[in-house]
């Protein structure tokens, strides 16, 4: 599973193409070859940029669920939604697609954001809202979500 790395500043031209900085597309020199999946944030107005070994994990757990449960069919559609396959091409630009750039706002400049094992792609203005403290108190959140971990890293205690 990738574990990525970073946030990085950078423009996309006219016709929705962002040029994946250096530092980016040497920790995905792989999945550049492989393509991604490119579609709309669950939570935020971002997009969400998927390699395609890890879109591959996701889509085995949507495979996964019962197709005769209503809940089930209505998350998968909606997860799905406006999902594009996306590959660099020889310059190493990714060409977003217009409706999902519509979904997102974005404008000339951009946010890319390692998510973990995905890349999240934000409006600048966006990304610097989402991140602002005027939300809440991130101290609490992160007590709430991280507090009750009680993992030991091996030979500590």
């Amino acid at each position: 599973m990738l574990s990525l790395i970073g946030t990085y500043e950078c423009k996309v031209d006219a016709k929705g193409r962002l040029m994946m900085p250096s530092a980016l597309k040497k920790q995905l020199a792989k999945e550049l070859q492989e393509g991604f999946v490119v579609k709309r944030s669950v939570f935020n107005s971002c997009l969400e940029l998927w390699p395609m070994s890890e879109w591959e994990v996701m889509m085995k757990k949507l495979n996964g669920l019962n197709r005769f449960v209503k809940k089930n069919v209505d998350f998968i559609r909606k997860f799905t939604a406006g999902v594009k396959l996306v590959e660099a091409d020889a310059s190493g630009r990714l060409l977003i697609p217009k409706d999902l750039i519509a979904f997102a706002s974005i404008t000339k400049d951009i946010v890319l954001t390692s998510g973990g094992n995905i890349i999240e792609i934000w409006d600048a203005v966006g990304y610097e809202e989402a991140v602002s403290n005027e939300d809440g108190d991130f101290a609490a959140l992160a007590e709430e979500v991280m507090g009750n971990q009680n993992d030991v890293p091996d030979g500590l205690s």
